[in-house]
């Protein structure tokens, strides 16, 4: 559990959007999927892995990424599409290694068969970034353990923000309930690796707030015994 010099800082709750916008980029088979992604910003592969939990739907999901998703219902193919929604992007060190890993995955399945699968005319993948605001909700906490009352209101914009979002901007590159814990001097450490096993990419926002509801009131309910 790392340290900071932040001690007793409050932690302010923040809540978010995300405005798509467009790159231009297409692909209409899965060969130009692979030529896309070769070139496209990284911002983009962030969209297509992270975004979508902020869309409406996402609640129960086929596909944890467009990609995926795109493989299996306008290319139709049922093994790019496992193949691919089977990436976890939290394994890999930065976004440029896990475009690798979406190339090489698509490349070896482009060598399987003689076959690209195409998409209709109608159902191009559309490759997009996004701008995120960021709103204050002029909510400020002063000790952890006010969590346990403020996760439950927490919208999921919020929950993205700080448990999604903040692993691309912390400085050890974790949610700002582990950075905001690591301030007080190792005295949740307990509670840190708990939050530390919660899988932010195979569960949706709203399965996520309830986890970390659970997690921070269980632990301030046995630590007050």
């Amino acid at each position: 559990m790392p340290e900071n010099q932040n001690e007793r800082t409050p932690f302010v709750v923040k809540d978010c959007a995300l405005i798509a916008i467009a790159t231009g980029e297409k692909a209409q088979n899965l060969r130009e999927l692979r030529d896309r992604l070769l070139v496209i910003d990284a911002g983009s592969i962030y969209y297509h892995f992270w975004a979508g939990r902020l869309r409406p739907g996402f609640d129960d999901p086929e596909y944890n990424n467009d990609f995926a998703s795109w493989g299996r219902h306008a290319l139709h193919d049922g093994k790019i599409a496992e193949r691919l929604g089977a990436i976890d992007p939290k394994e890999f060190e930065s976004l440029e290694d896990l475009r690798h890993e979406l190339i090489e995955v698509i490349e070896e399945r482009l060598d399987e068969s003689e076959m690209v699968p195409w998409a209709k005319s109608d159902q191009q993948f559309n490759f997009l970034t996004s701008q995120i605001v960021v709103f204050t909700t002029k909510k400020s906490l002063e000790h952890p353990k006010d969590l346990v009352d403020a996760i439950p209101r927490m919208s999921v914009g919020s929950i993205f923000y700080h448990f999604i979002d903040a692993m691309r901007r912390t400085p050890n590159k974790t949610d700002d309930f582990r950075e905001w814990l690591s301030g007080f001097n190792q005295k949740y450490a307990g509670l840190y690796d708990e939050i530390a096993k919660l899988d932010p990419y195979f569960q949706t926002l709203t399965q996520i707030r309830e986890q970390l509801s659970q997690i921070f009131k269980s632990y301030f309910k046995r630590s007050s015994k």
